[in-house]
């Protein structure tokens, strides 16, 4: 687990707690029509060494979320509500204070690295100088030769060559580790993993998931895994939040989510994923119509105009979410598994018939651990 250092030593945290919490979080943006609304009320919380997926749609919120829990937003951002890391709120924290947690403890690896590593300056640098920020007491020698050994961690071959070079004579793959290894550089608790694998062929997919499952294992870390692939959540993650116009939709374990999904939006995206075992004629099924502006004001449920099971109450009525099946009985206190937003939930035995593949059990011990 991460070493404590002498900027973060005045700094305390209670272990009880979660290691990330959201709490009401909504972010908005300004536009010439008004303010978009890109995350409206989100609850999230994150125990220590889990892991959870968060999945939906481009523009769901997914990333916005996560970005404006480590303060990463632009300054044109309007941001309410709790983020907290360890019962500690970030959001409205002195800059200073912020960036002793965000890196050393609350690290991120971006959607796309070869754009998110600096081009002119050399990959070794790069880590080194994420590591030397939160241990003053390292040398630049012994940061150096740190960030080549965290470049051979990660699986790159010839560590200290490629911590020579700079970031365009690395291929994709690469700079993926490269990105990774950053952010393990000063041992985080807690690893947000923005769409790790995309445009990666699904060979280097496979490492590349391997890499974070073997690091979160080895690590005890937990982590928030972003991602469009179902099956990439399903071989990583024990919770599944599924996110639709700026809203958590859909909450629980990933065998329940995924397996037997309650929303009827979850469906859509489990129904719109390709098969392997599809034939060259099946067309993939979409869900019809598109996300809602999110200027404009909404009107009953986002989902509505796309869901086949829509009805008066729908359109004037913004569900909440709230526990669904068994849970729906829960007495105070009780732990509650399963959250829908939705005034017609699906039966716990609707089991999707295509779950998505995976090569490890979601929710047994060993998955992703």
């Amino acid at each position: 687990m991460h070493r404590e250092t002498a900027e973060t030593a005045c700094l305390s945290w209670d272990i009880a707690l979660p290691v990330l919490e959201l709490r009401d979080l909504r972010v908005s943006f300004p536009t010439p029509a008004g303010p978009a609304r890109a995350v409206r009320g989100v609850d999230l919380s994150l125990d220590e060494g889990e892991a959870l997926g968060v999945v939906g749609e481009s523009g769901c919120g997914k990333s916005v979320s996560m970005l404006a829990a480590l303060g990463l937003l632009p300054a044109t951002a309007q941001v309410t509500g709790s983020v907290r890391y360890r019962g500690r709120e970030l959001l409205g924290a002195p800059g200073r204070e912020l960036r002793q947690i965000r890196g050393a403890h609350v690290a991120m690896v971006f959607q796309d690295p070869v754009t998110a590593l600096n081009p002119v300056i050399r990959v070794g640098r790069q880590i080194a100088e994420g590591l030397r920020v939160h241990h003053r007491e390292v040398s630049r020698r012994q940061a150096w030769d740190r960030a080549a050994a965290l470049l051979g961690e990660v699986g790159i071959a010839e560590p200290d060559r490629r911590a020579r070079q700079y970031p365009h004579e690395l291929s994709g793959g690469m700079c993926q580790r490269a990105m990774i290894a950053m952010a393990m550089a000063n041992e985080p608790d807690v690893l947000i993993a923005d769409e790790p694998t995309t445009a990666l062929d699904v060979t280097i997919q496979a490492q590349i998931l391997d890499l974070l499952a073997a690091l979160r294992r080895d690590r005890g870390m937990a982590v928030v895994l972003i991602s469009h692939d179902l099956g990439v959540v399903a071989s990583m993650a024990e919770r599944v939040a599924v996110m639709y116009a700026g809203r958590v939709v859909e909450l629980g374990a990933a065998g329940d989510v995924l397996g037997r999904p309650r929303h009827p939006y979850t469906r859509g995206l489990l129904r719109a994923r390709p098969r392997v075992s599809a034939s060259s004629r099946d067309r993939l099924v979409a869900i019809e119509g598109r996300l809602p502006s999110l200027v404009s004001p909404l009107a009953g449920c986002a989902f509505h105009p796309r869901c086949e099971l829509a009805d008066e109450r729908c359109r004037v009525e913004e569900p909440e979410l709230l526990p669904v099946g068994a849970d729906a009985v829960a007495g105070p206190g009780d732990h509650v598994t399963g959250l829908a937003a939705c005034h017609h939930p699906s039966p716990a035995s609707g089991r999707d018939p295509h779950p998505p593949a995976s090569g490890r059990d979601p929710h047994s011990p060993s998955a992703g651990r």
